[in-house]
């Protein structure tokens, strides 16, 4: 099993995620929650292209945290 952040971003009309471990890896959803459906989704497809691919999964070293100012 893997654990990767993923940043969920409002855009006009819809939501959109990615990870910063995952290059290229991003999708999009109507909701906040849709996007991170699609996202969870994603990953595991571009976790499987990777392994089919015999590339190495990349560790996860993203981390993120709030900042008040």
């Amino acid at each position: 099993m893997y654990r990767f952040l993923i940043v969920i971003e409002k855009a006009e009309t819809n939501y959109a995620a990615y990870s910063p471990d995952l290059p290229g890896c991003v999708a999009t959803g109507k909701t906040r929650e849709e996007a991170e459906e699609q996202m969870h989704e994603a990953i595991a497809f571009h976790i499987e292209g990777m392994k089919e691919d015999g590339l190495p999964i990349p560790q996860a070293c993203s981390s993120a945290s709030w900042v008040l100012v």
